[in-house]
């Protein structure tokens, strides 16, 4: 493990990493904490070469830059090297140079959280913890529920009533204590974190635990490698509590320090109008203030943010820029992907392709240029807006004579 510590993200104070922490302790809950690596020790195990040797098919593969002594990751789910596809449809309709589709809901779970539960799960067997909690609007419960069942772990897991039944449904067949909470999800944040500190659980929550970022940036390093070390000019991903957007701009930042990249892209972070805080402050230049969490993307209906500094460092830094779509372009992304591309989105990974959209719409992407889209959960976790989106079948009696009446499939053919 090549850690040197932890810095506080407000008050810049430094830590040993050998302290079982999880922010500042002079500046509490807000005092999110960056984990800081030794880069000079790790280019002489990690570097092109080396990773062209290494045949691990998981996100194990980048366990040099991982905040983890990394033993024994061979009996976890096979997380990460999920598929990039270069775009067959979409980046001609809109007259991108490339685009980029990384299908992160090809994970074991069926989303990018995976990764931060592999790291949190991993972490906590290091610290000797046998229960795992965190609160979650349902990708990252069903990540940890998953991934703990298979290393025989227990967890205790809270969620908003909303959380769509498939989400929930993968907490309770991989046997986790499941805590439905009458509140949003500020409400079922704060039951876990009460929970958490009186019961003494191992604290998997995204938004302040800082090895979930570096989990997460395993999905930035996929794409660089994937890409031959030549990051597209953007990439762009649906934002809730900053964390994963914190990770992604983590994993660009460790290449370049590493000299394996030469600039880290420009990084789109995308909300629902519904809930946006994000954007809200970056187009006032105000602080973060609390927002409503009205949208159909669950997983990004984050009204108060636990990772700010690391979420708006990501697109401050990159040169980046934020937008707010609404939930009606949400719907017809996943159907653009979908039937264009055959990628299967949920609402809040479909954020990202909408985002885009809107992006070159308002002139922040410019045609010709090059664009990475990450899919953060499948679209099989939200049955329900998938319908939403793609309509309903036509129904027909079990006679070929009514079928050729309706017409219908001379009309999916195109004959008259």
């Amino acid at each position: 493990m090549h850690v040197n510590g932890y810095r506080c993200t407000l008050c810049h104070k430094e830590f040993p990493y050998e302290t079982d922490m999880l922010t500042c302790p002079d500046c509490g809950e807000t005092g999110i904490l960056d984990i800081l690596f030794d880069y000079a020790a790790i280019k002489e195990v990690f570097n092109r070469k080396t990773l062209s040797m290494d045949h691990t098919n998981s996100m194990w593969r980048y366990r040099a830059l991982l905040p983890v002594e990394a033993r024994g990751w061979e009996r976890f789910l096979r997380v990460g090297v999920t598929p990039l596809y270069r775009s067959n449809r979409l980046e001609s309709e809109r007259n991108l140079k490339a685009l980029y589709i990384k299908d992160d809901g090809q994970n074991p779970t069926g989303s990018l959280k995976d990764r931060a539960s592999a790291v949190a799960l991993m972490r906590a067997k290091e610290l000797g913890y046998d229960t795992v909690a965190c609160s979650s609007t349902g990708n990252a419960a069903s990540s940890l529920a998953g991934n703990a069942a298979r290393l025989g772990l227990k967890t205790v897991i809270f969620v908003p009533e909303r959380a769509p039944k498939g989400k929930v449904a993968q907490l309770m067949v991989f046997g986790a204590n499941v805590v439905a909470v009458r509140g949003d999800y500020r409400q079922t944040f704060e039951l876990s974190r009460d929970a958490i500190n009186k019961w003494g659980f191992y604290n998997r929550n995204a938004g302040i635990n800082p090895v979930m970022t570096e989990g997460k940036k395993t999905v930035a390093l996929e794409i660089a490698e994937q890409l031959n070390f030549i990051p597209t000019d953007w990439v762009a991903l649906s934002v809730g509590d900053g964390c994963t957007i914190g990770g992604v701009y983590n994993g660009f930042y460790d290449l370049l320090q590493l000299g394996m990249i030469d600039h880290i892209p420009k990084i789109l972070g995308v909300q629902s109008m519904g809930c946006a805080p994000f954007v809200t402050a970056w187009q006032t230049g105000g602080p973060l203030l609390p927002a409503r969490e009205n949208t159909l993307a669950d997983s990004i209906a984050v009204g108060v943010p636990r990772n700010p500094v690391k979420a708006m460092r990501a697109v401050s830094e990159s040169g980046g820029a934020w937008v707010a779509v609404p939930d009606e372009a949400i719907l017809e992304a996943i159907g653009r992907l979908g039937a264009a591309e055959g990628v299967f989105a949920e609402p809040a990974a479909a954020a990202s392709l909408a985002g885009v959209w809107q992006a070159m719409d308002q002139g922040i992407i410019k045609p010709r240029e090059q664009v990475t889209v990450i899919v953060t959960g499948s679209g099989l976790k939200d049955v329900d807006n998938a319908m939403r989106a793609a309509g309903e079948p036509f129904s027909c009696e079990p006679d070929i004579y009514a079928l050729e009446k309706s017409g219908r499939i001379q009309y999916y053919i195109g004959i008259a």
